[in-house]
Order: structure tokens, then sequence, then C-alpha cells
């Protein structure tokens, strides 16, 4: 069984539950485990409020979630248009961040790899970031 969606919303935070539910309701003719599905909802969550936070710190932009699924492999994919990553491998760090505030943990990146089984970043200065994220489902659909 393969499919594939794409949703585009705005970076408001209040989609990044939109965002989790979406990757939800893709997932569930796959017949994911609990913790699977978990984990890929907390991985879109981490992506999305990057996207929405540091993507686009003073101005609302898109984000673009897309979805595909292929027998046990699930790739997602949140990109977005916003001010990029200056440098990638030091935001992939664990407690880097680029908001002065205190209000960051600087453990988004982590949080991803720890969940899901592959997470790529590409990203460049004012060319926006893309985040894609791979899982092996357990079941069959």
């Amino acid at each position: 069984m393969k499919q594939s969606a794409t949703v585009v919303f705005e970076s408001y935070s209040v989609n990044e539950g939109f965002a989790r539910l979406c990757a939800a309701a893709f997932l569930a003719p796959f017949n994911p485990t609990v913790r699977e599905l978990e984990d890929v909802k907390t991985a879109v969550s981490e992506a999305v409020t990057n996207a929405i936070v540091h993507g686009y710190p003073d101005r609302v932009g898109q984000i673009e979630m897309r979805l595909r699924a292929s027998d046990k492999l699930v790739t997602v994919e949140i990109m977005d248009d916003g001010v990029g990553i200056d440098d990638v491998e030091a935001a992939r760090r664990p407690f880097f961040t680029t908001c002065a505030d205190g209000t960051r943990s600087g453990m988004g990146f982590l949080v991803m790899e720890s969940f899901m089984d592959e997470v790529r970043v590409v990203s460049a200065p004012d060319e926006g970031t893309r985040v894609v994220m791979k899982k092996k489902l357990e079941s069959k659909p």
C-alpha cells in the first residue's frame, strides 16, 4: 500500500496541533502501534514548532508538510521558506538555540532524532529549511 498527502498551513502556533492530527490521520490506515504513532506525532510537533519559532521569528509564513508511506516506511517532510539556518551542524547540537530570551531549550532536533529512525536537515540562510524524517513501522497495513 502506498499513500501520500500534502498539507500547507500558516505558521501560527495553533497549527502545530493541526499538523499532529494530520499526521495521525494519515498514518491510521498503516496500523501503527501506539508508540509509533506517538513517536511520529512528537517529531512532527518539534519540526513544525521549529519552523514556526525559528523559520518565521517576525512574520507569518507558510509551512508545508508532506507525508508519504509505502509498506512499512513513513516519510514526513516539514518545509518552510523562512530565514533558514546559518549552521545546520551547530543547530543540531543539544541546547543550541537562537532564542536569546531563554524560552527555548535547544532540544528540537535531538527530540526528532530520538523518535524517528532518520532525520535529515537541509537549510541555507534566507532560503528556508527542509526537515526529512523517516520511520519504519512494525506492522503492515
